[in-house]
């Protein structure tokens, strides 16, 4: 899921400085899971930027703020409150605002939310960074565990020397991702993936921007 932390109230008031009337849009995935784009965060934006003096013409729950085409026709029903503002103020992450961009092409967007890593929920509203969306997954040779982003230095073959009883030099509180993948490969018995040398990463496949078209398969007759 993608990690999103609410920016300070005063940097949005800042930058709503010259509007007089929002629309505020939420996400009901990610950002909820974050409590940055949940219904109780919008009642709590609403209250924020009417004590402003600005006029909130109405909020909308996006099922899933990144996706255009579904949020473009959930949002239909809110016209009326849509044309009434100056812009949207929109509490998900970065896609999310983005993707409203699409939908608003005359309108300003803005966003109330930092978009931080991809990550796991761990516990309630507690969440570790997992995945850095690489491009070139290798975890398949490391025990389901990605050095590349759970080890500080992204070291693809083995610990480095300052590893110190299964703990990482780079901070004492971050326990060594080799570590981590040696025990896990000695509890399932895949040890012997570890005599193989991972190559260098291939970097040009995370280059940005990127565009991915799921083609359909023709079935065969």
């Amino acid at each position: 899921m993608i990690i999103t932390k609410a920016k300070e109230k005063g940097d949005v008031v800042a930058t709503l400085k010259d509007v007089k009337s929002v629309f505020l849009i939420g996400c009901s995935e990610c950002a909820s899971l974050c409590g940055t784009g949940s219904p109780e965060a919008l009642a709590a934006m609403k209250e924020t930027l009417e004590a402003e003096g600005k006029k909130v013409t109405g909020s909308m729950m996006a099922k899933t703020g990144c996706q255009v085409l579904g949020t473009k026709v959930e949002l239909k029903p809110a016209k009326e409150e849509i044309d009434a503002a100056d812009a949207i103020l929109v509490m998900s992450c970065g896609a999310g605002t983005q993707a409203m961009v699409e939908v608003f092409k005359d309108k300003r967007v803005y966003p109330a939310n930092d978009t931080t890593f991809l990550g796991n929920m761990t516990r309630f509203q507690q969440f570790d960074e997992r995945c850095s969306m690489c491009g070139e997954c290798i975890i398949d040779k490391t025990g389901g565990i990605c050095p590349v982003t759970t080890c500080p230095k992204g070291i693809l073959n083995g610990p480095c020397g300052g590893t110190n009883n299964g703990m990482c030099e780079v901070s004492p509180d971050i326990e060594c991702a080799w570590a981590k993948i040696y025990a896990r490969m000695e509890r399932t018995g895949e040890l012997d993936k570890m005599r193989e040398i991972v190559p260098p990463k291939d970097y040009s496949k995370k280059l940005s921007p990127k565009v991915w078209v799921i083609e359909k398969k023709k079935e065969e007759k």
